[in-house]
């Protein structure tokens, strides 16, 4: 006897299509393991304990976009929004990891209140697109700057601060052949292309001779839930850490989710999929990552029919099932990794055609925010440049009306930053 599902013929879509439109968004998406693993390694604690964080807070991810919003997206931790945890919250403000997981836990409180009010809608109106996109861009150069270094295609200069690696190294020309089969494989747009590219460049990094050893075992000794810290609420840095990481959250989820939606065909489900990822990113302070956002490769989910949460919930339960295979992926060299960096940065830059370069009062604070980003290491500081100077150039160009309440409010806040730091208080 067969049951009909009404939820499955309500979206003309069936159990199977979701359950492999689930498994295209797992096999785009799991190299997030290995590369969000590498990144929160920086940030004080071990690849094992990265790994077993990133995997716990996609699979609960998936869940809650899944059961709750009933969409086919994917929550993973998002690339961008880790650097700006890793480097700049964390190294950067000199906190230590506890306390840059109370960042998480305070940023993401924020963002569940803007997502349950009316908070949400009037914040998506009154940020200029230019500085959304222009943040977009500018983490992207960021994470390209950050694979470059990983994968030694850059180093730091003798006569200037940046400059070519040795062709001669072993460690860059495995990153460079790498990047060359990445490239081309997501270019051919062929499935799990990501994992495929980590496959060859550990493969490259043993034929290299330069693969160093794995793990033979899952750290069950490995910490796999954390206290967030509060014992730096008091200082400025993590309040410096609270405000971008609310602001970066708040608005790439917004961007992704009206994107994956509108390919759905189903934007009804707009306010449930936002307060989702609201409350992932919560969870996150305490599995031990940087937050999770609606992930772009959620588009490759959705291209494969997947119109239910039930696809979500196929990715959330196959993350789960990656614990066992941490062993394997601890052994993948940080020059299997660095060429995805590369990739991924190169796919937000494309957001910089959305920004009008023929209205300079729109391009130049944009422009701030683009090279700053990558050019102060931090992207706090970057967003600043960006927020001063809309405010000033629109009333320089006679455009005062343009001018909102937010931005003013945003811009207010990063001068004083400014003002402060130049002050040594």
């Amino acid at each position: 006897m067969k049951h009909h599902n009404p939820d499955l013929q309500g979206a003309k879509t069936s159990l199977k299509t979701e359950m492999m439109a689930g498994l295209i968004g797992y096999l785009t998406t799991v190299y997030i393991v290995a590369v969000n693993g590498s990144i929160l390694s920086e940030a004080g604690i071990s690849y094992q304990a990265g790994m077993i964080a990133t995997i716990l807070a996609s699979f609960v991810g998936c869940l809650l976009i899944g059961f709750w919003a009933n969409a086919p997206m994917v929550l993973i931790p998002g690339m961008g929004v880790n650097a700006l945890f890793s480097y700049s919250i964390v190294q950067g403000g000199g906190l230590s990891f506890q306390e840059g997981l109370g960042v998480v836990l305070v940023s993401s409180v924020l963002f569940i209140i803007i997502a349950l009010t009316k908070l949400g809608s009037w914040l998506q109106e009154a940020i200029p697109d230019s500085l959304k996109h222009a943040i977009t861009v500018g983490l992207g150069l960021f994470l390209t700057f950050i694979g470059l270094e990983k994968g030694g295609l850059i180093t730091r200069g003798e006569h200037s601060l940046i400059e070519l690696g040795q062709f001669t190294s072993p460690t860059v020309l495995v990153s460079l052949l790498t990047l060359a089969v990445g490239i081309f494989l997501f270019i051919k747009n062929v499935p799990g292309h990501f994992l495929l590219t980590m496959g060859t460049g550990t493969a490259l990094a043993y034929l290299f001779g330069i693969l160093e050893g794995g793990t033979t075992n899952i750290a069950l000794d490995a910490q796999w839930m954390f206290i967030p810290s509060f014992s730096a609420i008091d200082e400025l840095a993590f309040w410096l850490g609270v405000f971008p990481l609310t602001i970066v959250l708040v608005f790439e989820n917004m961007g992704l989710i009206n994107g994956q939606l509108s390919m759905v065909g189903d934007m009804s489900k707009f306010k449930r999929s936002f307060q989702s990822t609201a409350f992932s990113s919560l969870t996150c302070a305490f599995f031990g990552t940087s937050p999770t956002v609606s992930s772009a490769e959620s588009a490759a989910t959705i291209a494969s029919n997947g119109r239910t949460g039930k696809a979500a919930i196929t990715t959330g339960v196959l993350f789960l099932l990656t614990l066992g295979l941490i062993p394997f992926i601890s052994w993948i060299p940080s020059m299997a990794i660095s060429p995805i960096l590369i990739i991924v940065g190169a796919l937000m830059v494309q957001n910089i055609r959305h920004i009008a370069f023929d209205d300079l009062s729109e391009a130049m604070p944009a422009f701030l925010i683009i090279v700053m980003i990558p050019f102060t290491n931090s992207i706090a500081d970057g967003m600043a440049f960006g927020f001063i100077a809309y405010p000033i150039v629109k009333m320089a160009s006679g455009q005062r009306s343009k001018v909102t309440l937010p931005v003013m409010v945003i811009a207010g806040m990063f001068l004083t930053e400014f003002i402060i730091k130049a002050l040594g208080l």
